[in-house]
């Protein structure tokens, strides 16, 4: 007989890549803006300043760093699973935390890809979606750390903390 495994936290591995990726979103929130100048220079075919290379590199690599990360966050859910969410949660905030996972992993995908995609091959009208996503993940983003805040000090459930500490595997 087999023994089904259920997630009774995040592994490290889990625990790593979110805070990696988080981090590496908030950066490329906060420098995103820099990459703009030497966009502008080769779209005009003139040369862009070594600065503003420097810059835009940082933000193509860091995007691309968040993709691959993602991937990978992907393939170690898909194997491993996740924590289901506490027992006595209301259905309808269950839905709303899915509904938000959901959007941060479409933003973990869909920036970079969009971004690739103008810097690279120059499909400019995916460079609009890229600007106009930058306010809708500012606000996920920040909705999912207050929610989790709000988990932890007013619901006083464990959500943030196993996103914090790992935790092993237990048989069901």
């Amino acid at each position: 007989m087999t023994v089904a495994i259920e997630p009774a936290g995040y592994t490290g591995t889990q625990v790593v890549l979110h805070w990696a990726i988080a981090a590496l979103v908030v950066l490329q929130l906060a420098v995103g803006e820099d990459i703009k100048p030497a966009y502008r220079a080769f779209s005009r075919a003139t040369e862009p300043a070594s600065d503003d290379i420097f810059n835009a590199n940082i933000h193509v690599y860091v995007g691309l760093a968040v993709l691959v990360l993602g991937i990978w966050r992907i393939a170690v859910r898909l194997s491993r699973g996740v924590p289901a969410p506490p027992p006595y949660e209301n259905f309808l905030l269950k839905r709303i935390g899915a509904a938000a996972h959901f959007l941060l992993y479409l933003f973990i995908f869909g920036m970079p890809i969009t971004g690739a995609l103008v810097w690279y091959f120059g499909v400019r009208a995916l460079g609009e979606i890229h600007e106009l996503a930058k306010p809708l993940i500012i606000i996920v983003v920040g909705l999912h750390a207050a929610a989790a805040l709000w988990q932890h000090f007013y619901v006083k459930s464990d959500v943030l903390v196993r996103m914090v500490r790992p935790t092993g595997r237990r048989a069901r």
